[in-house]
């Protein structure tokens, strides 16, 4: 068995300018496909990074009927039981308490409908990199800090700097009125136009006595370490809390990017699968040429006493070490291009920009570097090189000794 490996090799290299014609076409399909699934899997990266994660995290947990009726009366109270169910969890890795709601802004003469977050400065910063968005000014300086960050539009509307008073009018807990003047501590600043124009940024403890509702929450939005197992961690916490609360994972909550990636998702195993039958075409058009350029070789050998099985055997070997080689080497050439454009996107301009800041998306390609997709590509043009093997076997096992001679 040995001996048959060693004269597969030996005769792979007997024909250089075949075998690199072989191992080319199964490197431009492995090359192709990681292009293609790295950009795919990127953007779908990007959206979890730009929309779950800035928003409603992976799950969130409400108050009951909070969902469909988002007042500061649904807000949930916080319980130490309710702690430490999120705590004991290995899957949550972080649980940001947040209280949301709007508000009236008002600067002088100029008043302005807002979007109101309450959040603690540092869970914030660390998931959603807050701090980094502040254009001018500090961020906050604690978890006490009554003083607010104004998204960069907004600001300009009321005509705001830092440092500057605006006053803020909502109703609060069980119909109080919430009201209060806070200070402009940083200007923030974003990539989607939507949420230049409308938030505003508190700390959690500044937020809950203005609407009167110390200890409660609108939300507590929890991020994963392993996003794969979202649907067992939901399961846990229904279990456990799902009676008392709500409980929603970012499927329910973001139905719309949901359904765009699902669609997204298809389409792209769509065009992966024309890419596959192409390069399949082109992989067996190669075979077959090595396979009717060697007819004669293979009748003589035959024809001295080779038996046609261990022939055929040997062909096989032969066509599977180039799908290995084209394999490897498409990986290897891939690796540096994938591995440059996730850490240099590719930005894009014009109209499709335009487009996609309006859906709250930044306008980049990404690429994403991840080892599944090296690994899941790598094994399904590997089956389709395998497949095509079978092909010099069955030639070798039926074609006709006289007519191959002749040949």
């Amino acid at each position: 068995m040995k001996n048959y490996f060693k004269l597969a090799w030996r005769n792979l290299w007997r024909n250089k300018r075949r075998t690199m014609i072989t191992v080319s076409s199964v490197l431009f399909a492995i090359f192709l496909a990681l292009l293609m699934r790295s950009m795919q899997f990127g953007s779908y990266e990007l959206l979890e990074r730009e929309a779950i994660r800035n928003s409603t995290g992976f799950i969130q947990i409400h108050g009951q009927g909070y969902w469909e009726d988002k007042i500061i009366d649904n807000t949930l109270e916080v319980t130490p039981e309710f702690d430490k169910i999120i705590k004991s969890d290995p899957n949550i890795s972080d649980a940001i308490p947040r209280i949301e709601s709007f508000a009236l802004a008002s600067s002088g003469n100029l008043t302005k409908g807002v979007a109101l977050i309450g959040t603690l400065p540092d869970m914030e910063d660390k998931i959603t990199n807050l701090k980094s968005r502040v254009l001018k000014g500090n961020y906050f300086e604690n978890e006490s800090d009554q003083g607010l960050l104004v998204a960069q539009d907004l600001a300009k509307f009321l005509q705001l700097e830092v440092g500057d008073t605006v006053v803020l009018l909502s109703q609060g807990y069980h119909g109080l009125s919430a009201a209060g003047e806070f200070q402009v501590r940083g200007l923030l600043h974003f990539p989607f136009p939507e949420m230049n124009k409308q938030l505003i940024y508190m700390t959690l403890e500044a937020s809950q006595y203005f609407f009167a509702a110390e200890n409660r929450l609108t939300s507590y939005s929890l991020m994963l370490n392993e996003p794969e197992d979202l649907d067992k961690t939901f399961q846990k916490l229904n279990a456990s809390l799902g009676q008392q609360y709500e409980i929603m994972t970012w499927k329910e909550m973001l139905i719309e990017l949901q359904q765009q990636i699902q669609s997204d998702s298809i389409s792209g195993i769509f065009m992966l699968g024309i890419l596959y039958v192409v390069v399949a075409f082109g992989i067996f058009g190669t075979i077959l040429m090595m396979t009717l350029e060697r007819r004669k070789e293979f009748s003589v050998m035959i024809a001295v006493g080779m038996q046609r099985y261990k022939l055929a055997f040997i062909v096989f070997l032969e066509t599977l070490y180039m799908g290995f080689i084209g394999v490897i080497a498409g990986a290897i050439v891939s690796l540096p291009v994938v591995y440059y454009f996730h850490n240099h996107p590719i930005p894009l301009t014009g109209e499709t920009a335009t487009a996609m800041l309006e859906f709250n998306q930044q306008p980049i390609i990404p690429f994403a570097f991840r080892a599944d997709i090296y690994i899941a590509q790598a094994i399904i043009v590997f089956i389709l090189t395998f497949v095509i093997a079978f092909y010099p076997l069955l030639s070798i096992s039926r074609f006709n000794l006289i007519s191959g001679l002749h040949s």
